[in-house]
């Protein structure tokens, strides 16, 4: 027996295991055993969350120590980011949003297939995604990115939705934690329009799985504080840290024409592809300071606070997208 399937064994016994030791009770105990099947699911999302922060942990930490762009000056703001993303990655926003639109897509289909009409399905396009389960997943992920990319920018364009997303932007230590810093309401309605595209273009659960967790492993890659790219060529290919960074890069990453405008350059989420076709790309060597412009103090900013902890910065989300806070364009 061979590694992977040593592996993948061993994964699924400690499915198995929690499933049957601890979640299953538990949902009998608290009257959701209705819910019991799709929990079962839900322990697969926890165990590769769990791997994720590990390996996270034993690669980008010391690469961070190793090359890192800048001295971390705020390790209460790290400290922050991770809690982040234990709660992202463990597999609570996406699990729950992704059962939650199946049962209504399921029904959507059934009536449609009433009326004569097949749901679009991306492995019937080409047979040879039947044979090369590998080419199919890329696809899943090139198709995902294509609307991951449109919903990220339309972030930057619109001043509530702007408010929202700003929290992301708002880490000026940037670090591999960072990635999930986000605006709970933020994060929920991405949730759902990623959840929507995977199951109309047939993502299974299981797939949805692992192609949520490649996504997420690069994207950590991305903000982590590790001065990397990928070279001349490659940057072309995969979003790097260095190509990303410029995305956090005060003014250049939020602003497209100047100061008080909304925008900014580096969208991609996964593939640059998508940068270099709409003309929102910025290739530069530079490893740039990022953070929000008002952010600094003046006459460049206006030392606008962003909140320290996790419920200050969600609560003060929720005041720039209402306009209760004075709205920023920057």
């Amino acid at each position: 027996m061979n590694f992977i399937a040593y592996f993948s064994d061993l994964l699924t016994n400690l499915q198995s295991w929690i499933f049957q030791a601890i979640v299953q009770p538990t949902m009998f105990y608290v009257g959701l055993g209705e819910y019991v099947e799709d929990s079962f699911e839900g322990v697969e999302w926890f165990i590769f969350g769990v791997l994720q922060l590990i390996i996270l942990f034993l690669i980008l930490r010391p690469l961070e120590s190793w090359i890192p762009v800048h001295k971390i000056s705020d390790r209460y703001a790290r400290w922050n980011d991770f809690i982040y993303t234990a709660l992202h990655r463990l597999g609570a926003f996406s699990m729950a949003v992704f059962f939650l639109l199946t049962p209504i897509f399921d029904h959507l289909t059934a009536v449609l297939h009433l009326q004569g009409v097949n749901p679009f399905n991306l492995e019937n396009l080409w047979s040879g995604f039947l044979q090369y389960p590998a080419l199919l997943f890329i696809a899943y992920l090139f198709v995902l990115d294509f609307f991951d990319y449109w919903y990220h920018r339309a972030s930057h364009q619109f001043n509530w939705w702007w408010g929202l997303h700003s929290l992301h932007h708002s880490q000026r230590n940037m670090n591999l934690w960072s990635d999930n810093r986000n605006h709970l309401l933020d994060d929920f309605l991405r949730d759902i329009y990623m959840g929507m595209i995977a199951i109309v273009i047939g993502v299974e659960p299981g797939q949805y799985v692992m192609l949520v967790m490649a996504s997420q492993m690069l994207q950590s890659l991305q903000h982590a504080n590790v001065r990397l790219h990928f070279g001349r060529f490659g940057d072309y290919l995969l979003v790097s840290p260095r190509y990303h960074r410029m995305h956090h890069a005060i003014g250049l990453g939020h602003e497209t024409q100047g100061k008080g405008t909304l925008g900014g350059h580096n969208f991609a989420v996964l593939f640059p592809l998508w940068d270099v076709l709409f003309g929102t790309a910025l290739f530069s060597q530079e490893y740039a300071e990022t953070g929000i412009r008002d952010q600094l103090p003046a006459p460049e900013g206006c030392s606008r606070d962003y909140g320290r902890g996790f419920w200050a910065q969600q609560w003060l989300g929720l005041k720039r997208m209402t306009g209760m806070e004075k709205e920023t364009h920057s």
